[in-house]
């Protein structure tokens, strides 16, 4: 999460899209102000300005829309990245299991496999009930974000370049373990349930594939 005054945006970091790197790029030139919310370096550097905030909602890397109103400027452009679901899914596992914290899905994901996890009832309702744009809705229930960019099509981020008037070069970076076709990693019925528990992000933002 980003959010800048002086620039008038907000980042809304959704997990596991990408989110660091533009995270990196957009810090590279943060101005002194900026809220910067995460675990890249400026942003640790910047935590405890983080004290004195009056957030409504849980102040962390991938804080909602909801989570931060009244801390951006009125107007703001509101952006995000988003991923093609099954390529996530995929990150998401490898993700998991290099992970230490206790939480159900980082339990899910040491104890099957890649299939099991796609299989287990919790994992799929989490995915059903956090679509990409339940992060950018805002406090009125609106959905408030200015541009959805997707990971796998660079040009998208266009107009946010011509928001901040000059383009980033972003890094590719907290790359997980794994193989760069996501295809390999599901049978039939592991690519419909993704067809099924993502639906609405696959639809909204032209992801429809076939293995």
């Amino acid at each position: 999460m980003i959010i800048s005054a002086k620039r008038s945006y907000v980042f809304v970091h959704i997990p596991k899209t990408g989110g660091t790197s533009l995270a990196l790029a957009l810090e590279d030139r943060a101005a002194a102000d900026d809220i910067l919310v995460g675990d890249t370096p400026k942003a640790r550097k910047r935590r405890a300005r983080q004290i004195a905030l009056k957030a409504p909602g849980r102040l962390w890397k991938h804080s909602t829309l909801r989570d931060v109103a009244g801390l951006y400027p009125e107007g703001a452009f509101i952006f995000t990245l988003v991923r093609n679901p099954w390529d996530r899914m995929v990150s998401y596992y490898h993700w998991l299991q290099d992970q230490s914290f206790d939480h159900p899905a980082v339990r899910v994901a040491k104890a099957t496999t890649f299939a099991g996890f796609l299989r287990d009832t919790s994992v799929q309702e989490s995915v059903r009930r956090h679509s990409y744009a339940t992060y950018v809705i805002d406090a009125n229930g609106h959905d408030h974000c200015d541009l959805y960019a997707r990971l796998e099509h660079p040009e998208d981020l266009e107009p946010l370049w011509k928001h901040l008037g000059f383009q980033l070069s972003v890094p590719h970076v907290n790359r997980s373990d794994r193989d760069v076709d996501w295809r390999i990693y599901y049978d039939a019925e592991g690519f419909d349930i993704v067809q099924e528990i993502a639906a609405q992000d696959i639809a909204r933002f032209g992801y429809q594939t076939t293995l």
